[in-house]
């Protein structure tokens, strides 16, 4: 039975392993990112404190990215992948025993947030890179796109589960449960059937470094618009933990309970758009361009929304037409770019997503606690609005030229036309 265009990726055994893999090592992650703050926090009493461990974890993907893009596209990524969850799986287990222990102090938390950081940066690209191979290349995008779904709906079961474990069981029970969950992945690697793979090109020996994969991004005018976009949004317009708290904490005086209402919608938002990119047979720019200048217009106008429901109106389109973007830089990322470079190119993205998240966070709160939330909102939409314009723009300068570039050059006059000398000839 045909299976329908929107689940047309699951028809690849290799992919179902892995999604099923994946919803289950996400879920655990995200039970892991409560427990490990809330731990940070019980000891310290210290918000600050547990932002800083959320910076420490992100910072290496900023720094290392480059060598995890190298790593993925010289070694073979379905080692990669696996040396990557083995070592997650360890520190995870370390945490556990750590928080058995009931310390008094967090370096040692610190020290393994590191290390995971490390962790993932150099073994993101890979985990990209593997995503591309265990679905056909007309596939990818919807590969992709329900990769998104999966991982909204991963990270609510995880939060949730998170939340029920952490004062029932303890701390260290949901550590033991992020480490039994990549065993998941592992597991799925090793059923997996090597024929059905779609196998993408190491690098060349001349072509193994950085700076191989820096000077091809800087050679890609599409690929550089693209990111400057991704990271003016990333910055400006999906910090919505922040703008969020600030708005129902501030204009809205909803509370606690009026975020945590907002991001139930925000989840859902997200879901719609992941299944609304899955049902798309492709996601070409132009729909790049539409999904970002839905999410600064909606942004805009939610600064004046005036009640929490007419708020909660406006984050559910915009979560979903974030998932959209998401999904399409990701595809465009990897179907224009080649394989042999292919990891270098996605640890680009991710440094994108890990510095625009790093700088956004605190630029937002700034103008929250300077101009206001509502001022903040609009202000900060009028700028992704004026990037998506000028994206728009640079793209369409760059698709004239290419096509100015293949147009056959005018004979010189006096010359044959090239059939009439192909003729005489």
């Amino acid at each position: 039975m045909a299976l329908p265009v929107m689940l047309r990726s699951l028809r690849h055994r290799n992919y179902r392993l892995w999604a099923v893999a994946d919803f289950v090592s996400i879920t655990g992650t995200w039970m892991q990112v409560l427990a490990l703050n809330w731990l940070i926090l019980s000891i310290t009493g210290s918000a600050t404190s547990m932002g800083l461990g959320l910076v420490i974890q992100t910072l290496p993907t900023v720094l290392l990215g480059p060598w995890g893009g190298v790593l993925a596209d010289r070694l073979p990524t379905r080692a990669v992948v696996a040396a990557g969850q083995v070592v997650k799986a360890a520190l995870s287990v370390l945490l556990a025993f750590l928080a058995l222990s009931e310390p008094s102090g967090v370096g040692a938390l610190y020290a393994i947030s590191l290390a995971t950081g490390v962790t993932t940066a150099l073994n993101a690209p890979a985990l990209g890179r593997f995503g591309g191979e265990v679905v056909a290349p007309d596939d990818l995008s919807n590969g992709l796109a329900l990769g998104s779904v999966l991982s909204s709906a991963a990270r609510i079961l995880g939060m949730g589960l998170a939340g029920a474990a952490i004062p029932l069981l303890g701390v260290p029970a949901v550590f033991f449960a992020d480490g039994a969950s990549f065993l998941a992945v592992l597991a799925a690697l090793a059923f997996m059937r090597k024929r059905e793979f779609f196998p993408l090109p190491p690098s060349a020996p001349g072509e193994r470094g950085v700076v191989a994969g820096l000077r091809y991004v800087l050679r890609d005018p599409r690929l550089l618009i693209m990111f400057g976009l991704a990271f003016v949004l990333g910055s400006l317009g999906r910090n919505y933990q922040v703008t969020m708290a600030a708005m129902s904490d501030g204009p809205l005086g909803a509370g606690a309970s009026g975020y945590g209402v907002l991001s139930v919608v925000l989840a859902v938002g997200t879901v719609l758009g992941g299944v609304f990119a899955a049902s798309r047979g492709r996601l070409p720019m132009r729909l790049l361009l539409a999904a970002a200048a839905v999410c600064a217009v909606v942004q805009t106008l939610s600064g004046a929304a005036p009640t929490l429901v007419l708020f909660a109106a406006a984050i559910l389109p915009i979560g979903a037409a974030a998932v959209v973007l998401d999904t399409t830089v990701s595809t465009r990322t990897q179907l224009d770019s080649p394989g042999h470079l292919r990891g270098r190119v996605i640890s680009a993205q991710g440094i994108v997503g890990a510095a625009s998240g790093a700088v956004g966070g605190p630029a937002l709160g700034a103008l929250c606690d300077t101009l206001g939330a509502r001022t903040a909102l609009m202000l900060a939409g009028a700028l992704c609005l004026t990037a998506t314009a000028s994206a728009a723009y640079g793209l369409d300068r760059v698709r004239r030229a290419r096509a100015a570039a293949a147009e056959p050059a005018p004979a010189a006059a006096g010359a044959p036309v090239p059939a009439l000398a192909a003729a005489e000839a």
